[in-house]
């Protein structure tokens, strides 16, 4: 089962905790200086340290389905685009998947579902561990972890959080929340990370600072800002319950009508109306079940975060069978998708 597919702790305003390592083997050159032989001999190594993960080739993939995988967040879009060799090793019991031969020649990440931080991390932990015992890592004592790009030096690590923030995008608050944070050596990115926009109040909420910190100060850090921005998100949602509980019930109850009765779904109309279901779910919550937000009890945030996924189009497309699909049809397919999944919810 993927990392969506499960629930998760706080999920009202975090839907997963990610841990990545950046790992290189001590020697090797590094990136697109890695000839294919030497880079099929370090796919081969990891599989043999790698004991019970699965290994996916993803040179052999089509576009699609390489595609979906970074619709998934389990790959970086550079990863799935790449035409080199190269490997995912993935154990979904434990929420961790490690591509080889991407930037660096491991990238260890393990995504649990959401605010599980030092789950995350203890699970990329034990992988980095099982690959050092294969493997000798790059590592200067007063530079840290070797990596192909000089800013993850250090501890290679980043640790993020992905948030849903509807109340603190429309009071406008996201703007000055992200210069606070990167004063404090943090970040904020969109639902696909760097460059990325921030589509369905989305936001990837990760340290910037891997020089001269240890990784359990990065995870102790990470988790007092967060704590913060929960509690004021969370405010700022019962400050909207109070001031105009029947106007955010008809949004959203509205938004629910439009996903479960469409014919026709794009993907950002999905989306704008993703929010507000989501945020209906919370409000209904915060209010006890005093306000009617017309959304079903049994519609949980699994449901809607699987639907999420489900609903991009590479994962769309595979899930109505793989092929090429116009624009059309994948409105068509995604549509009932919604029907199916809300509406049986429902």
């Amino acid at each position: 089962m993927s990392w969506y597919g499960k629930e998760g702790s706080m999920s009202d305003v975090v839907l997963s905790s990610r841990v990545r390592l950046a790992r290189n083997v001590e020697g090797l050159p590094m990136g697109d200086m890695l000839a294919d032989e030497r880079a099929a001999e370090l796919i081969k190594g990891a599989g043999e340290a790698l004991v019970g993960y699965d290994r996916i080739d993803f040179d052999r993939l089509d576009p699609v389905t390489a595609a979906a995988y970074a619709e998934e967040h389990i790959v970086s879009t550079e990863f799935a685009a790449a035409k080199s060799p190269r490997a995912l090793f993935t154990n979904e019991s434990a929420d961790t998947y490690i591509m080889v031969c991407e930037e660096d020649h491991f990238r260890i990440q393990s995504i649990t579902r959401g605010y599980s931080l030092n789950d995350a991390y203890a699970h990329a932990a034990a992988a980095e561990s099982a690959l050092s015992g294969k493997f000798k890592l790059a590592f200067d004592p007063e530079l840290g972890y070797l990596t192909h790009c000089p800013t993850n030096l250090g501890t290679a690590m980043r640790a993020s959080l992905m948030m849903f923030l509807p109340a603190l995008t429309e009071s406008g608050q996201i703007a000055s929340l992200a210069r606070q944070l990167s004063k404090l050596g943090m970040t904020v990115r969109g639902m696909y990370g760097e460059g990325s926009d921030a589509a369905a109040c989305l936001y990837q909420i990760s340290n910037q600072v891997t020089l001269g910190i240890t990784e359990e100060e990065t995870i102790s850090k990470l988790t007092r800002l967060v704590d913060t921005i929960i509690n004021e998100e969370l405010r700022r949602r019962r400050e909207l319950l109070g001031k105009s509980a029947d106007e955010a019930a008809d949004i959203c109850s509205r938004s629910f009508g439009i996903l479960t009765h469409s014919r026709l779904m794009s993907c950002r109309e999905f989306m704008d109306n993703w929010v507000n279901v989501r945020l209906g779910v919370s409000l209904s919550q915060l209010s006890d079940g005093k306000v009617d937000f017309g959304i079903p009890s049994n519609v949980t945030y699994k449901t809607l975060d699987t639907a999420l996924i489900e609903s991009q189009p590479a994962v769309l497309t595979l899930l109505s069978g793989g092929g090429e699909l116009t624009p059309r049809e994948r409105d068509l397919r995604r549509s009932a998708l919604l029907r199916e999944r809300l509406g049986e919810a429902g």
